[in-house]
């Protein structure tokens, strides 16, 4: 049984009938604040292009790569309830949640001129249950998750060109590609979500055939809707508020920040 008594209040969560596409930008936001020095450090400490405005697409997807690399050693995984925390704070702490990770990922993309979004699911609070076995009744019963996606056309398809957005799934390769290779996610373990993107298929939409035995690829049954795109994580979470309501947050935070999730 998962809770609904740590949730905000009055606050529905579907997609409007009016909701964009999300058309992305590359500028700063109170979270993705990419001009701070500290997210300067950590672009001083990547390999990038000369002229990060004439880069090839397959140059910036490298360069996402890498950075998703070092993110991965530099900001160590724990349970972080506060999904507005900009991403200088993230890198001064030196720890985040998968949430916090995935937006200094965003934040070095939009340094580097590429522009982002993020697709907003809001996933059934049981896919945490293998991280906490003794407390599912302090899960949320659903958790708004923030999924980066890059305007950069990633490599061809069956002789036929990509989608000009690139969703952070596909950041090291093709669903079916990283499938094939990768072993699925159990989340439990030391691996993480943000860890796992680089070596197997990620699915919210259950569209990659995933192996019959093993642990699943195809996580779309923890999808219970989809909320669009929204130019920013920062616009998301203006509208549809963050998984806990503010209490839950300020009595947890302490606690969960510093609670390893790679253990």
């Amino acid at each position: 049984m998962t809770s609904s008594l740590l949730m905000p209040r009055g606050r529905v969560r579907t997609r409007g009938a009016d909701m964009g596409e999300g058309a992305g930008s590359t500028a700063p936001t109170r979270i993705l604040d990419w001009r701070h020095p500290n997210v300067s450090s950590l672009l001083h400490r990547l390999d990038l292009p000369t002229d990060t405005e004439d880069a090839s697409d397959a140059c910036r997807t490298a360069v996402l790569r890498q950075a998703h690399r070092r993110i991965a050693t530099a900001v160590r995984p724990v349970y972080s309830v506060r999904d507005e925390r900009p991403v200088s704070e993230v890198l001064r702490r030196g720890r985040g949640s998968c949430s916090q990770r995935l937006a200094v990922l965003e934040a070095v993309a939009r340094a580097t001129g590429v522009a982002t979004r993020v697709r907003g699911l809001l996933v059934d609070g049981s896919f945490w249950y293998p991280r906490f076995p003794r407390a599912h009744r302090l899960v949320p019963h659903q958790v708004v998750l923030a999924w980066p996606e890059f305007h950069i056309e990633g490599p061809p398809r069956n002789g036929r060109p990509t989608a000009p957005w690139l969703t952070v799934s596909e950041l090291f390769g093709g669903l079916d590609e990283l499938n094939e290779a990768g072993g699925g996610f159990t989340n439990t373990g030391p691996e993480t979500l943000f860890e796992a993107l680089s070596r197997t298929a990620i699915d919210w939409d259950g569209t990659t055939v995933c192996p019959a035995t093993g642990p699943s690829c195809d996580l779309s049954a923890y999808v219970r809707t989809d909320l669009g795109h929204f130019d920013s994580r920062d616009e998301l979470f203006a509208q549809h508020g963050q998984s806990l309501c503010g209490t839950a947050r300020l009595l947890a935070e302490p606690v969960m920040s510093r609670r390893s999730a790679g253990a």
